[in-house]
């Protein structure tokens, strides 16, 4: 089973002398010790459970361990479905990209954000290009206007070392629904010019 019945606490591995009981159709026995415990739930042929340690003294349930250890796996499922894991893709270009080059990384970033990941854009300087940054930050300014319409600048690091590093991220819908009717025409609809 991938749930670790170590974690639990059953029968015999009840270490606490007094516990608080909890019949199986859920009724209140009431504080009683570890062995009494124990054989009322043998003579019901279910498990004594502790299903909280922390309290004082804890509370143990009689019920069946393999059911409770498969609602707990199944609930511990459950949370994984509904977890989203956010990667950070990186897009590495230089000042010197081709058209058709910046056109295909700048395709990829939209695809990345549309999943819902992170871009982290890096613009770098080989040699002597460090003197033409001007240039490294129009290609970043290019590259987050043509991608306005679904992501904005989460982080601009700036200039560090031989590079030029923004973080991207997915702009929220609900977000974007409380700009427009309030904001200007330019933030609804961002214009292009090439």
């Amino acid at each position: 089973m991938a749930l670790d019945q170590k974690k639990v606490r059953a029968n015999e591995r009840i270490r606490s002398p007094q516990i608080r009981l909890i019949g199986p159709a859920g009724e209140q026995i009431g504080i009683t010790t570890v062995e009494d415990g124990l054989r009322r739930a043998q003579d019901a042929n279910l498990d004594l459970v502790e299903v909280a340690s922390t309290s004082t003294p804890p509370v143990c349930r009689i019920m069946d361990l393999g059911k409770y250890l498969y609602s707990i796996e199944k609930k511990e499922k459950e949370s994984r479905k509904k977890q989203k894991v956010i990667d950070v893709k990186e897009i590495k270009m230089t000042t010197k990209i081709e058209d058709h080059d910046y056109l295909t990384k700048l395709r990829n970033a939209r695809r990345f954000i549309e999943r819902g990941d992170k871009v982290k854009l890096t613009v770098f300087f080989r040699g002597r290009e460090i003197v033409y940054v001007d240039k490294g930050n129009r290609l970043i300014a290019r590259f987050v206007q043509d991608l306005s319409d679904i992501a904005m600048v989460e982080r601009n690091d700036g200039l560090e070392g031989k590079s030029i590093q923004v973080y991207l991220m997915k702009i929220n819908p609900a977000a974007k629904k409380k700009e427009t009717p309030g904001g200007s025409a330019a933030t609804a609809e961002p214009t292009k010019t090439e």
